[in-house]
Order: C-alpha cells, then sequence, then structure tokens
C-alpha cells in the first residue's frame, strides 16, 4: 500500500488521462477506417477483405519509417514545452514538413519496388492483383498521410490533444459514408470496389490535414509559439529530429518489415487463413490502436517532465499509465475470449462456406485474448523510454525480437511445416518477450541518469 501510494497521484492520473483519453478516440477513428474498409471488402467476397488486409499491410510498412521518424514531433514539442522554449515547438514542425517533401522521391522508389512483391509470395493472381491496387493508391496519398502525422504530433506534444481528436473524428465521419458511396457505387458513382476504400481514406486524410492546418494558424495558436517567425531552417533543432527520430523510424521499419514478411508467409498457408487473419487482426486492431492513443499521452506527458527535469512525475506518469492500459486491456481480453465466435461471425460473406474461417479465426481469438495485455505494456514501456529520449535501446531491442521471431516463424511455416496454429503460438511468444523485455528496461532506471538527460535535451 505504501508503494501504492508513493507513486499514486490523482493530478497526475487526471492529466495523463485527459492527454491521453481524446489521443485513445483519435488513435480508435483510424482504426475504424481500417475496419471500415475490411468490412465493406468482406461484403464482396472473402478475397477482397484479406487484400485490403495485405495491402494495407504493404502501405504501412513502406511509409512507416517516415511515419516514426516524424511522429517523435510529439516528443520534441513537448520536450521543448516543458523547457518553456515555445518557440521552438513550432519549428519542429517546419523541419518535419521539410522532411516529408524530401522523402517523396523515396517513397516514389519504395512503391516501385514493393508493388511486385504480392505475386512473389506466391499469391493467386487475382488476389495479387487486388492487394497492388489498394496498396498503389494509398502510396499516392502518403505525403498527405505523413503530413498530418507531423501536425497530429506536434499537437499532442503540446498537450491538444482534443484538438487532435476533433480533426481526426472529422475526417473519420466523413470517411464512412464516402467509402461506402465510392466501393458500392452511389448518388451516379460507379462501383470502385477496393480502389475506392483506398481512394475515400485519402479523401478523409486530406480533410483532417487542412483542420489542422487551420487550428495551426490560428491567431492565438501564432503568437502563443511564434508560428510567423518557424518557417525556417533550424539546423539544431533539425539535428535532435533527425538524431532522436531516426532509431524511432528505423526500429519502426524493420518491426513492420518482420510483421509483414511473417503475414505474407502465413497468408501463403491459403485463402482460409488470409481470411482469418484479416478477421483476427481488425479486432487486434480495434484494442491495439487506442493503446497507441494512450502511447503518445504517455510520450508527450513524460516528455514534458523530462524537459522540466521533474523525474517525480515521470514515475506517476508510470503507475497512471499502467492502471490505465491494464484496465482497458483486461476487459477487451475478457469479451474477444468469452465472445470469439460471435465477432468473428460479423465477417461471414453473404454466401459461400464460412466454416474452416470460423473455426481457425475462433482459435486465433483466444490467443489475441491472451496478448492483448503484453501489447499494453509494451506500450506503457516504450511510451516511456521514447518519451525519455532512449531510441537507441528502444530500436535494438525490439528489432532483435521481431527478426529473430521472424526466423523462427520461417522455420515453423517453411521447414517445419507445423501448421498455421503453431504459427499462430509462435507470434503470441513474441510478444509476451518484447513485454518483459521493455518493462526490465523500464525499470532498470538506465533512462533517468543525469547523463543520459542531458544527451538527450542537446541540440
Amino acid at each position: 500500500m505504501r508503494a501504492i501510494t508513493q507513486y499514486y497521484d490523482r493530478d497526475t492520473f487526471v492529466e495523463l488521462f485527459k492527454l491521453a483519453a481524446p489521443m485513445m478516440v483519435s488513435q480508435g477513428t483510424v482504426a475504424v477506417m481500417i475496419f471500415t474498409d475490411r468490412l465493406f471488402m468482406s461484403r464482396i467476397d472473402a478475397v477482397h477483405m484479406a487484400a485490403a488486409l495485405g495491402g494495407g499491410v504493404a502501405f504501412f510498412f513502406s511509409a512507416c519509417f517516415f511515419s516514426g521518424l516524424f511522429g517523435y514531433a510529439n516528443a520534441l514539442a513537448a520536450q521543448y514545452l516543458g523547457a518553456r522554449e515555445l518557440h521552438k515547438c513550432s519549428k519542429v514542425v517546419t523541419q518535419g514538413l521539410i522532411m516529408v517533401l524530401a522523402c517523396i522521391p523515396v517513397l516514389a522508389l519504395v512503391s516501385f519496388l514493393v508493388s511486385g512483391l504480392f505475386g512473389k509470395m506466391g499469391h493467386e493472381a487475382e488476389f495479387a492483383e487486388l492487394e497492388n491496387t489498394y496498396y498503389r493508391w494509398l502510396m499516392i496519398g502518403a505525403p498527405i498521410t505523413l503530413a498530418k502525422v507531423v501536425f497530429s504530433s506536434y499537437f499532442a506534444g503540446i498537450g491538444r490533444t482534443r484538438l487532435v481528436m476533433i480533426c481526426d473524428v472529422c475526417g473519420l465521419l466523413l470517411n464512412i459514408p464516402l467509402c461506402f458511396i465510392m466501393v458500392f457505387g452511389h448518388i451516379g458513382l460507379p462501383a470502385m470496389g477496393i480502389t475506392g476504400a483506398a481512394v475515400s481514406t485519402i479523401l478523409a486524410t486530406l480533410f483532417s490535414l487542412s483542420l489542422f492546418i487551420v487550428c495551426y494558424m490560428a491567431k492565438e495558436h501564432r503568437h502563443t509559439f511564434s508560428v510567423m517567425h518557424s518557417f525556417v531552417l533550424d539546423k539544431g533543432v533539425l539535428r535532435r529530429f533527425v538524431r532522436l527520430g531516426l532509431p524511432a523510424g528505423t526500429e519502426l521499419l524493420l518491426n513492420v518489415a518482420a510483421f509483414n514478411l511473417f503475414l505474407l508467409m502465413f497468408q501463403g498457408y491459403g485463402i482460409t487463413e488470409a481470411a482469418s487473419a484479416a478477421i483476427v487482426f481488425n479486432w487486434d486492431i480495434l484494442c491495439f490502436v487506442p493503446m497507441v492513443g494512450l502511447n503518445i499521452g504517455v510520450v508527450s506527458l513524460i516528455g514534458r517532465f523530462v524537459g522540466a527535469r521533474d523525474m517525480k512525475r515521470t514515475s506517476q506518469v508510470i503507475f497512471a499509465a499502467f492502471a490505465l492500459a491494464l484496465s482497458y486491456s483486461g476487459t477487451i481480453a475478457i469479451i474477444y475470449s468469452v465472445f470469439r465466435y460471435q465477432l468473428v461471425s460479423v465477417f461471414a460473406p453473404p454466401e459461400g462456406d464460412f466454416s474452416d474461417i470460423l473455426s481457425l479465426a475462433g482459435f486465433m481469438m483466444i490467443g489475441l485474448s491472451s496478448y492483448v495485455m503484453a501489447d499494453a505494456t509494451i506500450q506503457v514501456a516504450g511510451g516511456v523510454l521514447r518519451g525519455a529520449g532512449d531510441t537507441k535501446w528502444l530500436m535494438y531491442a525490439s528489432t532483435t525480437t521481431h527478426w529473430v521471431a521472424l526466423i523462427a516463424q520461417y522455420y515453423v511455416i517453411r521447414i517445419a511445416e507445423w501448421g498455421s496454429r503453431a504459427s499462430w503460438i509462435a507470434f503470441i511468444t513474441m510478444l509476451f518477450s518484447i513485454a518483459i523485455l521493455f518493462t526490465w528496461r523500464l525499470w532498470a532506471g538506465r533512462w533517468r541518469e543525469e547523463d543520459r538527460l542531458l544527451a538527450v535535451m542537446a541540440e
């Protein structure tokens, strides 16, 4: 009890909740947009639904390095806010947008290289073509998506998470009806199928980005953060952005690459396995993405207290974050376990035999129920370490674990041929391993030491 009262602080708990709750809703809008795309695809057939998963994961892989890099605008803005250097907060946005423009040729090259991967992984011709279509359209909108990452991360860093939530919810409210209209063909538009799902996502993202820009240029914000003086290349801020954000981007890239390769191998079992994975990861994302919202809130608050050198408050943030994360994920775990078959059946197509998919996906839902709390632990511990600038350790630890697990998956799937259920168990084991590793680093406390903090804040 004494240990609990030492770390529990009501004001810190409330502050984290006020920061994180809007971000959980905001990130939840991303989950709902993805969920909606796949749900509408399932109304066509299982192949379209599986293609939306494969193409969507490939897009995330292609853009994730830049997303991880630009997402570090959250921690940077929070650290400058904590250090009371408000004029540098807005400079973070300018440096991020400069990098977005610089990455466009790289994104074009990546799109060309990745688009041929689906067929080479042994996917059937129709399946691979649908994946390619969805992927290529999303890549066209990648610069819009990344610019939105810069703005949303910045606003999260300065504590304006409610604004982020509003802009993202407005994008979602446009996306759902637009996706329905463009996929199935209404109000005079032709049925565009999977192309319509991708294009509606791009248009909704552009709408959200426009709202962020309007808020960024608002009079009160311009005055407080010296926005009109921020449109310059600031080499000091840019160096910090690259130095601390580069490991975050590299970590995300290598981890998503490992996951994407695992998923492509898993989908290689056949349509039953591919559709089952699409269904389970659809439900996974409804739990995981809100936890990413909590992670963003943790990064923001930890970054602010690191900038202010208030390490007592960081301990209070950690306690509050774990309490929120484990309560939420524990509830989701129970729901997913008890109602697994009903949740899988939501994605049953109007025609055809669904029994094999129901059986395998039901088994996989049990695994999902077992690892959602491990995911929550990873998001909290990783958020604390990232907010404190411990990004290099995160990169080394996380990527090593993911790639060792990928080698194990190759053995299970391609060499030993133990089947899809054994592969799923190996995937769950990897997540628990990462959760244990991150927790160890968090409580070891190396990230708290003064020399580390000075290095993090140096330009």
